[in-house]
């Protein structure tokens, strides 16, 4: 098998032979050079040909969404982001990753050896993926955007809408929460992603959305027109019922390797809310949320996944493809209008139904 030709890119010493050294230990990588700033690393990549780019925030010389930037719009490859935990680090790490950034790993993350096996999957799923070029204007985050056209007369029908989603999903989230009329269904979601991240993702999201998007927080009642988002690392998102929805936040080990876990969320939403609530699965490594989707479909809850050739990663998509839970696969830029489809409120009283084409 080929090996994985990686780049590391950091102005540290230090966590360039760090990031080498994990690597390394992996006889399906090759670590085939460093550089300590972009200029270096330009150079680089038209030398050296790598498959994969890991790439610091902040760096001297150029920074390092800048320099992502134009590796996506001019020369598009798997660029996976090394940050620190500050604020500032996080709100770059969430643009990064709406550039088009693969993934973004914590520096912090290094203190347990845990984390070395997830860099190494990282870096090898990073090398199959379906990356595209970056196009337009990707600043888009100054407003609310207008309301999408045909959704001025929604009305939602009651149910809730649960959503999970991992490697990619930044992207994701956005294109399909944008396409959200202002009263949209209550939504939740677990994105997989460090928990020093996931309250500038929702900042960003909001800014970005008509409804409003938030971290969830315990105990607080689902509403129309809001978006809650699990909080990253130490608990998971669970949702109370039955009679008035709510928030949980729980402190129980981890499920699939991760904290929060979209399976939680979504067995959860099938014991509170049975048929009520349309499940979505998209792109993302692994299997977290195949059984949880599928508890849902098995308990009456319409059921939808991102399909193959717009996930960055099909890997949580398809196994609950494969396994029966999703009725439904879609394209990313329908996933939002099949929603509405599904929670619209019909006065004569027929079923909701998916359009027949996708």
């Amino acid at each position: 098998m080929k090996q994985v030709r990686v780049l590391i890119v950091d102005d540290s010493a230090t966590m360039r032979s760090l990031l080498s050294a994990v690597l390394r230990l992996d006889p399906a990588i090759e670590v085939v050079g460093h550089a300590a700033d972009p200029l270096e690393a330009r150079e680089k990549i038209k030398a050296l040909n790598p498959d994969v780019i890991t790439l610091d925030v902040e760096m001297p010389n150029m920074n390092g969404l800048e320099f992502l930037e134009k590796i996506m719009r001019l020369r598009p490859m798997p660029v996976i982001m090394v940050s620190s935990l500050t604020s500032r680090d996080a709100t770059a790490t969430i643009t990064a990753l709406e550039i088009g950034a693969f993934d973004c790993i914590s520096k912090a993350s290094f203190s347990d050896d845990r984390a070395f096996g997830a860099l190494q999957a990282t870096v090898k799923a990073a090398a199959r993926a379906q990356i595209r070029p970056l196009a337009g204007n990707m600043h888009q985050a100054s407003g609310h955007r207008e309301q999408p056209a045909g959704n001025a007369d929604y009305v939602p029908n009651g149910k809730i809408v649960a959503i999970g989603s991992s490697t990619g999903g930044v992207e994701a989230l956005i294109a399909v929460l944008s396409q959200f009329p202002e009263n949209c269904p209550p939504t939740v979601i677990t994105q997989h992603m460090p928990g020093a991240f996931t309250k500038s993702f929702a900042e960003r999201l909001n800014r970005m959305s008509r409804p409003r998007v938030s971290e969830a927080v315990d105990g607080a009642p689902l509403s129309t027109g809001h978006v809650y988002l699990a909080p990253g690392g130490a608990t998971h998102l669970e949702i109370s019922g039955p009679g008035q929805l709510r928030c949980r936040l729980r402190s129980t080990d981890p499920v699939n390797g991760h904290r929060p876990s979209v399976d939680v969320l979504f067995a959860s939403v099938a014991k509170a809310t049975g048929s009520k609530a349309v499940g979505v699965i998209l792109t993302g490594m692994g299997r977290d949320g195949a059984a949880g989707l599928m508890q849902m479909r098995q308990a009456g809850a319409s059921t939808l996944g991102q399909d193959e050739a717009t996930s960055l990663v099909y890997g949580m998509p398809r196994v609950a493809f494969e396994l029966g839970a999703v009725e439904r696969q879609a394209p990313l830029d329908k996933i939002a209008s099949h929603i509405l489809a599904l929670t619209r409120s019909n006065s004569n009283g027929v079923k909701n139904v998916l359009p027949r084409t996708l």
